[in-house]
């Protein structure tokens, strides 16, 4: 293993050349485990019959001609649906003009000039991870952000994409309200447990408490190791511009004062449009859902649809008004060119993406992480533990599927069958189940490249790289190690804890039955 960890440090491969690397190997993968045959059963839920049904899954081979059609055929449809590549260029627009007219600059230097460098940290990390609440879009927000928090407080921005980016992943199951993964978790979490407790109901607010505690705790530990450790890791990074001392000017001031009115104005609108029951209110939302949650986030909600023009727009204001009160949008020309400011230089992005595209594209066909979870449910079934080691296996389990089956759904309907009726007739209730399934997943989440964001953060690490390579895609991988490790440890003993004591993972929610 040593050996190999020095031959792989050797190997510095461009991240295009690694996905493409990745790709092949999947390839000849999943040919081989397919002449072995190797397959799985899962336990599923049949709702109608309210009955326990066996699911079998097999490995499926893209080493052969049907295979090589398949990649073919699918790659350019692949491509122009995956969607980080859309959202990030929707998003870059937005970032551009409040980038290119001045309000980032003059906003967050204003805001951090006289904050600690600890505590500008914290707060991201925080931020980050409370951004759980509106899904993947926090990758496509908060990564370029505190790049920039992090350039224009002349602090190495390699270093804001790493911590923003661990918050995101490390806290991707964390968050005291549900969200719209959570509220599809519980669906079939309840559809499991229903037929051994008919009676069985799910609180709407279950880990408020348990939250709260590991959100700060988590947020706390990743700004301790952004500080003491990552900062000495990550590449160094040169300002080519000298320090010079802020002071807000009456342009700026009039532009700042413009821009947070006009967006302020924006927001109430849009706030009043996702409140159900007022005159004229609730029009982005989706009505044949029962929980608000639902109606928020489903997937024919105009919320959920629109939300990352809604947030581009939003951007846009912000940029735009500020570069009238600042007199640094003079005309529609300067406009123009500050919405396409962001986008410049993207060639090699998009380039990047692709792979990383026809790498999720290709892992997802072979079937291998859905065959692999299934095994690894299989083994915790196969188990006699019961309480805390029944717990720590569930836990590790949930974080090594995490790495080649990224998608919590995908995840917990194939475990979800299994382990909810186990654990419950080990005394351990279903939301306690869901919970620690969801904080093993916080453990590895950072640390795969099948997971779709993954590739925003290799883009924005080589956006900001000042060295004649780019990073190789196992050295951004090794920079969130220690954070998934701290995020084991921390997760790993607030569950232990809760479970032990007793104590109320949220309202009406216990962790035993």
């Amino acid at each position: 293993m040593i050996k190999m960890s020095k031959i792989l440090n050797k190997i510095k491969l461009h991240p295009i050349m690694a996905f493409a690397v990745l790709i092949i190997f999947t390839i000849v993968l999943s040919g081989i485990l397919a002449l072995f045959g190797v397959e799985a059963t899962y336990t599923t839920v049949d709702v109608a019959t309210k009955s326990y049904n066996q699911t079998l899954v097999t490995v499926e081979s893209l080493f052969s001609l049907s295979g090589l059609k398949y990649i073919f055929s699918s790659t350019v449809a692949n491509f122009v649906s995956f969607t980080p590549l859309s959202m990030l260029i929707i998003i870059l627009i937005g970032l551009g003009i409040m980038e290119k007219s001045g309000f980032l600059k003059t906003l967050i230097t204003l805001i951090t000039q006289k904050q600690q460098k600890r505590t500008v940290t914290f707060m991201i990390a925080l931020i980050s991870i409370l951004l759980s609440i509106i899904g993947d879009l926090g990758y496509v927000i908060m990564i370029p952000l505190s790049a920039l928090i992090f350039y224009y407080g002349r602090r190495n921005p390699i270093l804001g994409i790493v911590t923003s980016f661990a918050a995101l992943t490390c806290g991707n199951g964390l968050s005291f309200l549900i969200t719209s993964v959570d509220s599809s978790l519980i669906k079939t979490t309840i559809d499991s447990a229903s037929i051994l407790d008919p009676n069985y109901v799910f609180s709407m607010l279950p880990y408020l408490f348990i939250m709260v505690v590991s959100i700060i705790i988590l947020a706390i530990v990743i700004t301790a190791i952004t500080e003491k450790l990552s900062i000495y890791k990550v590449d160094k990074y040169e300002f080519k511009e000298e320090k010079k001392e802020f002071k807000l000017t009456k342009k700026e001031k009039r532009g700042l004062i413009l821009a947070l009115f006009a967006g302020i104005i924006y927001l109430l609108v849009f706030i009043y449009n996702i409140i159900p029951g007022l005159p004229f209110s609730g029009n982005l939302l989706d009505y044949t859902q029962e929980l608000y949650i639902d109606k928020l986030f489903s997937y024919n909600s105009f919320f959920s649809q629109g939300f990352v023009f809604i947030v581009t727009m939003l951007f846009v204001i912000l940029g735009l008004f500020y570069g009238i009160g600042a007199r640094t949008i003079k005309d529609n020309y300067e406009l123009c060119d500050d919405l396409v400011f962001s986008l410049d230089g993207i060639g090699k992005t998009i380039v990047l993406i692709f792979m990383a595209s026809v790498f999720i594209n290709v892992f997802k066909k072979t079937n291998i992480g859905v065959v692999f979870t299934a095994l690894l449910t299989n083994l915790i079934q196969a188990s006699s533990f019961k309480g805390i080691p029944l717990i720590l296996l569930v836990l590790i389990c949930s974080a090594i599927a995490t790495v080649l089956l990224p998608n919590s759904m995908s995840k917990w309907s194939i475990m979800a069958g299994t382990l909810v009726p186990l654990l419950l007739n080990a005394g351990i209730s279903p939301q306690m189940t869901q919970l620690v399934f969801r904080f093993g997943e916080c453990m590895t989440y950072g640390l795969t490249p099948v997971m779709a964001y993954f590739i925003i953060y290799i883009a924005f690490m080589d956006k900001y790289n000042q060295g004649t390579r780019p990073i190789p895609l196992l050295k951004s991988i090794k920079y969130q190690v220690p954070y998934a490790l701290a995020t084991t440890l921390v997760l790993g003993i607030i569950i232990i804890l809760w479970y032990v004591i007793g104590l109320p993972l949220g309202i009406n929610t216990l962790p035993t039955i």
